[in-house]
């Protein structure tokens, strides 16, 4: 009887294994099946005017406005079809340019700010400046009237959470020393984390209050993600110069275990997703897969302490 009792556990186990799997492969066909889709088609010609900032302007950016996903300046939005909403503070970056300047001026501008800033240098002739400038990023902005809504693959979740996925992640990253808060968060994001800092304070992880139980316990799960993936433990730096994989990651886990947990998030998850590995490498979702798969493993053990015991029990 305790024999037949260890092979349902350990059955259950394997089962539980295979779904992960599954639901990973699930997401991966759903990315591709957008990526061959008019609408995909659509978003990529609204993304494709976007400018390509320097590293320097990413950092004043993702520092200003973390959760920032495409920026352009007030009158680049309204050619888009887009208006910056009134009363909205823009991201300040630098721009840059070029003026004419002597024989001499030139020989000095070579050796000095010219030379010292990020980006091509100013041609024979002429020197680089640097002034700042305001964007916005597209959480700020309205559709125009007349115009249709490109910007966008992801559905923002709907309807409660049936499954009481929120309070778990709460008590897990709580227990953790993860500081939990909910609050309207001005800049349109779903939630953010932010890393520990210097002085003690602790990792801090910030959900959107006014979103449904449901997309609250899909963000949840992603910032739960990236704590687990330990995407942040090695600075902002580092975390910027592979953010579109970081994201990937992160939204994978939270898709898996939606999915394990009760949740389907593929309204949300599919493009979100999409949209990353379009910025990071095409096949990121499949190559990533050992990581998503394990991370997932080990949030599903600590927000259900069943899933441990009947580890245990089949390796009994």
């Amino acid at each position: 009887m305790t024999a037949t009792k260890r092979t349902s556990k350990a059955r259950t186990a394997e089962s539980k294994r295979e779904e992960m799997e599954a639901l990973h492969q699930q997401l991966a066909d759903g990315v591709e099946a957008l990526r061959g889709s008019q609408q995909w088609a659509r978003y990529l010609a609204f993304c494709a005017s976007f400018h390509h900032y320097s590293f320097s302007n990413l950092v004043l950016i993702w520092m200003q406005r973390p959760e920032a996903t495409q920026v352009a300046g007030y009158r680049a939005w309204q050619a888009k079809g887009r208006q910056v909403r009134k009363g909205e503070r823009g991201v300040r970056i630098l721009g840059t340019g070029t003026v004419k300047v002597s024989a001499q001026d030139d020989d000095e501008a070579s050796t000095g700010d010219n030379a010292a800033q990020d980006g091509p240098q100013a041609p024979a002739g002429k020197r680089r400046v640097f002034f700042p400038v305001s964007v916005f990023d597209i959480a700020q902005t309205d559709v125009m009237e007349g115009h249709g809504d490109t910007s966008t693959v992801t559905h923002t979740l709907a309807g409660e959470d049936v499954h009481g996925i929120l309070g778990r992640v709460v008590a897990y990253l709580t227990a953790t020393g993860v500081v939990v808060d909910f609050q309207e968060i001005s800049n349109g994001a779903n939630g953010y984390t932010s890393p520990a800092g210097q002085d003690g304070e602790p990792v801090r992880v910030v959900i959107e209050a006014r979103n449904s139980p449901a997309q609250q316990a899909k963000t949840a799960l992603h910032e739960a993600a990236h704590i687990a993936l330990g995407h942040l433990e090695d600075g902002v730096e580092e975390y910027l110069s592979h953010r579109g994989r970081c994201e990937v990651e992160a939204e994978s886990v939270a898709y898996v275990l939606a999915g394990l947990l009760g949740l389907d998030s593929s309204a949300y998850s599919t493009g979100y997703v999409a949209t990353w590995a379009e910025r990071a490498d095409s096949d990121v979702v499949k190559s990533t897969a050992s990581r998503v798969l394990a991370a997932v493993h080990t949030l599903s053990q600590a927000l259900d302490g069943e899933d441990e015991q009947d580890e245990q029990h089949a390796a009994a």
